[in-house]
């Protein structure tokens, strides 16, 4: 009796809001054998515009899962990712949509969009008017995906974690707001009363923010019912386990469901912990406007706190309670923020996204203010000495913010979600946006801003707002001028670089002249330093090119600006300035050892030992580097390194300076010039010496930065001198030379699509030549590799020495004359170091009798796959010597690619040599390819994050 009644309590609030806002009724048959989902479906619509509507839009977003070409599959391959691609089709999941209907059970048309396949376009068969509702009927059955593309979907252990499974109607705000999944957890919805009645097998239980009202077993079937509502809902996630870990902790002010954890940390303790997380998120957000709110461990990995955190449980070096509470505010912050401020998530996501970070700032600051950047580490012997361990645990905000500011990639806040770069999107928007509003509170001195934003977020709860009519609360609240704010700093890319252009005395005064090097408004907090200790700051704004004030002279020392960080300021390194002194009384020499964060208060320099293998003539390499390079990047860089080589006993080394100059919203974006020097081996007892300056120009679509499409225009002078021990091994064959080298790079280097075409020119005092480079290589639906690279080059005059091929197109392996290559022994013609192969020039594997062209050469190189890494390789070409007629030749052979372009080994077979693996030695006709620097390895990671 008391189930039928809480059944017939929900049908009529249900009725009651088919004419008062928007409903959904969802009847869900979970089949665990077959990964799906049978949903019998209502949508009551109401149209809140004074637009009439012919139409209806609804998100499918389990639909973006079925082939792999939808945006959510580009999504993947855009971030370097193929376990989408290699998926099996069941792996995936779909929507099959069985009937479409209105109220009176007649079909509706409807369509999915060409380039939204997630979206479906319902044609009405009344216009829907203003303030009045629409029912849509819909049958349709859910083919589940694998949980390992997003976190959500079907597990391993055959649980399922659901979000974004059942339809939904888009919003119309004038215009229709709907998108595809991207995998950014941004889904676009109107706030609606749901009744989502699910079965399910017995054994299985199901979690979700919705209120629970009831369960119904069926013995016959072994299944069960249960019963779910909610009002003004957005959130869909629903979790259905056979052993869920969610703990329910009952607060004051709602009940918190989390399955977040913590080895070490007792459920007394959590217990604790989740009540001040509660207090604090209803003080400064409002009253949560539903019962429970759900944090799942799902939640906490797509947005982590990044940093010292991750790192492995026993190496972490911060308390668990500290730990465990971050995880917990964190992601509390985002799903609060989420469920009760209704902004368009993928184009108004700054600010939600920045209060997220903001109050994160706040709540360590109240409750850890002497918590470290480094935790523990800290306290540590030796590791005190460096600046990390001075710095605070809220300074990593400006830390991953400027990050990419001080690499040219950084983007407006109001870049839309999906054309932000993964880094941006996952890391340095939000970061930068909430150290914004951090920023914005230090400047408006005449109001409470933190007072401010809980009364906006409490008289907008649940109601549908933009990020203008944020703007024109705090902007009527200050007397102070913060236009700045939303025009330069959220709005643009524009960086804040400021400093201390002079101090000077005059009669009881001091003239101050602050310089704003940046065109922008915002600005900038002037300190009064005597003793390291600041006696005063005032606010400086509306500096354009320079601004000069007049100062009471006093016991001031030194002025600086912006001394406690507050400002994400691009270049701290010139906001100090002593009254008296040189320009080291200002910022004094600090000799550091190793790297270290950017200390603005020094000039600093590090040194660092140095222990490497460089090749097999120096061997192991020891020695120490000289530089000025931080965490954060500069624009001026240099090093020295000087070196012992134990095998070859020679002092040896390199150095190198770099000024790159960063150009904003241009398509040339970059100008970088170099000079670089370097003394090492070429082979036992022989040393070289290279003086390289360059100046490169690089370019990038600035409408688009998740494009990897680059060019590049590079010019450098090469100069090489040579010099021959007594216990020499080679000769040379041509005397020491510089090469002039011009050369122009178009890259597109996708982890599905890959492309890149290059041309060189070289110009000496004895050859000049001319080359051409392409290569493609392309990830099939069907799981097939196919590489294709073709190679032409051609002498343009060519007076070397008869005899000698050291300027000369090599068909397999390349002399590198400008010192290119990482050879471990690049003159070796025998043995293992003989047989790496680095794929340049003519790329054959096999080592054929014509290995040189001193006239032109054309070659193509061919590889697909066979069984996952194993491959088939084919190589052809046209070798031209002077005075000889062009030879033809090929080779071919299985190819191991193990690690592309990293790690492969190749197996030759048949070429014009014939049946090779039938010959004497067959193991030295193997070659490998095997890259051993570490920064080339982390262009691996940082391909998916940039």
């Amino acid at each position: 009796m008391n189930k039928n009644l809480i059944t017939a309590a929900l049908l009529f609030v249900f009725c009651y809001t088919m004419v008062a806002q928007n409903a959904m009724e969802i009847n869900a048959t979970v089949k665990v054998e077959s990964k799906t989902i049978i949903v019998e479906q209502t949508i009551v619509y109401k149209n809140e515009s004074n637009t009439v509507l012919k139409d209806i839009y609804l998100n499918d977003w389990n639909n973006s899962y079925s082939t792999k070409s939808t945006p959510l599959a580009k999504r993947f391959e855009e971030e370097f990712s193929t376990k989408f691609h290699l998926a099996k089709s069941e792996q995936r999941g779909f929507t099959v949509i069985t009937s479409i209907k209105n109220e009176n059970n007649t079909p509706l048309q409807h369509q999915r969009l060409k380039d939204h396949i997630d979206v479906i376009k319902v044609t009405l068969e009344t216009p829907l008017q203003p303030n009045a509702s629409y029912s849509i009927k819909l049958n349709y059955q859910l083919l589940i995906p694998d949980a390992t593309f997003t976190g959500y979907g079907f597990s391993k252990t055959n649980d399922f974690d659901l979000k974004y499974w059942y339809i939904t109607p888009a919003v119309y705000d004038g215009q229709w707001q709907y998108y595809s999944n991207k995998n950014l957890d941004d889904l676009f919805v109107p706030k609606s009363d749901v009744i989502l009645r699910i079965t399910h097998p017995r054994n299985y239980k199901v979690s979700s923010e919705l209120d629970f009202n009831a369960a119904n077993s069926n013995k016959e079937d072994k299944t069960q019912t249960t019963i779910l509502s909610g009002k003004d809902r957005i959130d869909t996630y629903l979790s259905l386990k056979k052993l869920p870990k969610y703990n329910f902790v009952q607060t004051d002010d709602f009940i918190l469901i989390s399955n977040i954890s913590e080895k070490g940390l007792q459920g007394p303790a959590k217990a604790l912990l989740t009540d001040r997380v509660t207090r604090y998120l209803t003080k400064h957000l409002g009253t949560y406007p539903h019962k429970q709110l759900l944090v799942s461990s799902i939640d906490y990995q797509k947005n982590p706190l990044y940093g010292l955190n991750q790192l492995p449980a026993f190496f972490r070096p911060f308390p668990n309670d500290f730990q465990y509470e971050l995880k917990l505010v964190k992601t509390a912050l985002k799903k609060y923020i989420d469920n009760i401020l209704l902004l368009n998530p993928r184009k108004e996501h700054w600010l939600s996204e920045g209060l997220q970070i903001y109050y994160l700032i706040k709540y360590v600051e109240e409750y850890y203010p002497d918590m470290k950047l480094i935790g523990t580490l800290a306290d540590i012997w030796g590791i005190k000495a460096f600046h990390a361990a001075d710095l605070k645990f809220n300074f990593q905000y400006f830390l991953y913010s400027m990050e990419v500011a001080r690499k040219n990639i950084d983007q407006p806040l109001t870049t839309s979600k999906d054309s932000l770069t993964k880094f941006n999107a996952n890391i340095a928007v939000k970061y930068k946006a909430g150290v914004g509003l951090n920023y914005l509170d230090q400047f408006t001195e005449d109001i409470e801003l933190p007072q401010l934003i809980t009364e906006f977020l409490q008289d907008n709860q649940l109601k549908s707002i933009t990020i203008s009519d944020f703007e024109s609360y705090i902007t009527s609240k200050t007397k102070k001028d913060i236009r700045w704010f939303f025009t330069d700093y959220v709005n643009t890319r524009k960086k804040i670089d400021f400093k201390i252009k002079s101090i000077k005395t005059i009669g009881d005064s001091l003239q101050l002249t602050i310089k704003n090097k940046r065109d922008n408004a915002m600005p900038i907090s002037l300190y009064k330093l005597q003793n390291d200790s600041v006696t005063d700051h005032l606010w400086m704004e509306n500096i354009k090119g320079t601004k000069t004030i007049m100062l009471p002279k006093d016991n001031t020392e030194k002025f600086s600006l912006d001394y406690d960080n507050v400002i994400p300021e691009f270049n701290q390194r010139d906001n100090f300035k002593a009254i008296k002194g040189s320009f080291l009384k200002d910022k004094p020499l600090q000799i550091r050892l190793l790297k270290d964060f950017e200390d603005p208060n020094y000039n600093q320099i590090f040194f660092m030992p140095l222990v490497e293998f460089n090749n097999i003539y120096d061997g192991l390499t020891l020695g120490s580097k000289m530089y000025n390079k931080t965490m954060l990047r500069k624009r001026l860089n240099y090093r020295i390194s000087p070196q012992y080589a134990t095998k070859s006993r020679a002092l040896t080394g390199s150095t190198s300076v770099y000024y790159t100059h960063n150009i904003e919203n241009k398509k040339l974006y970059d100008i970088t010039y170099g000079l670089a020097a370097s003394y090492e081996s070429f082979a036992s007892d022989a040393f070289f010496t290279r003086i390289r300056p360059s100046l490169s120009f690089n370019f990038r679509d600035d409408s688009d930065f998740r494009s990897n499409q680059r060019d590049q225009i590079m010019a450098r002078y090469v100069s090489i001198k040579r010099e021959l021990g007594k216990d020499a091994t080679v000769l040379i064959d041509e005397p020491d030379y510089g090469v002039f080298n011009l050369r122009y790079t178009h890259s597109n280097p996708g982890i599905i699509n890959y492309s890149k075409f290059n041309t060189d020119l070289q110009i000496a005092d004895k050859f000049s030549k001319i080359s051409f480079n392409y290569e493609f290589r392309e990830l099939t639906k069907n799981n097939r590799n196919i590489n294709f690279r073709f190679f032409a080059g051609y002498f343009l005059e060519n007076n070397s020495d008869p005899g000698s091929n050291y300027f000369s197109f090599a068909l397999d392996r390349p002399t590198d004359y400008l010192f290119d290559f990482n050879y471990l022994g690049r003159s070796e013609s025998a043995g293992l170091f003989s047989q790496q192969i680095i794929i340049a020039e003519g790329g054959f594997k096999s080592k054929l009798d014509t290995p040189f062209a001193n006239q032109w050469m054309t070659t193509a190189n061919f590889s697909t796959s066979i069984w996952r890494y194993i491959q088939f390789y084919g190589d052809v070409g046209l070798v031209k010597n002077k005075y000889q007629n062009a030879k033809f030749l090929y080779d071919s052979g299985i190819r191991l690619n193990l690690v592309e372009d990293y790690f492969e080994i190749y197996f030759p077979m048949y070429s014009n040599l014939g049946w090779e693996v039938g010959e004497q030695n067959y193991d030295q006709r193997i070659r490998f390819m095997f890259t051993v620097d570490p920064n080339v390895l982390l262009g691996l990671f940082r391909r998916k994050w940039y």
